[in-house]
């Protein structure tokens, strides 16, 4: 069978962060987990920001280039996700549709997409990923 709704491809449970850790352990939960997107969520578990890799990788150059090797795990420490964290994105529901998703990630060129219930709690996370495996389910078949 092959999925036709974003609740059947997404990765429900996803890994997040809060709003109130550090670049630091968005970093090693990236570099851990092999992922390249984490939704932020707030003290009442509400999806509030992505952190992207491509964010969180500018950021690390940035302050590489201020600040040094020496120092970088000490100012990847200081650093908040919720100052870094992109609180203009798009989000999902489990009952869409891919066909209406496709067009989503075609047009933005974005990597994910946050699923979401009504009461903006996290289920899931879409990822550009997932439809290449599908494609790749789909060509086996």
């Amino acid at each position: 069978m092959t999925a036709k709704s974003v609740a059947e491809l997404m990765t429900a449970n996803p890994l997040f962060v809060r709003r109130e850790q550090t670049l630091k352990d968005a970093h090693d939960l990236m570099r851990t987990k092999n992922i390249r997107h984490i939704p932020v969520l707030d003290e009442q578990d509400k999806l509030v920001g992505v952190l992207t890799q491509k964010k969180m990788i500018a950021t690390v150059m940035g302050l590489l280039a201020k600040y040094g090797t020496s120092t970088l795990e000490r100012k990847e420490k200081q650093q908040i996700i919720g100052e870094l964290m992109d609180t203009d994105f798009a989000t999902v529901q489990p009952q869409q549709s891919l066909a209406e998703v496709i067009s989503y990630f075609l047009k933005n060129k974005h990597g994910c997409l946050p699923v979401v219930d009504d009461n903006e709690q996290l289920l899931g996370i879409l990822t550009s990923s997932d439809f290449v495996r599908l494609a790749g389910q789909l060509l086996e078949s």
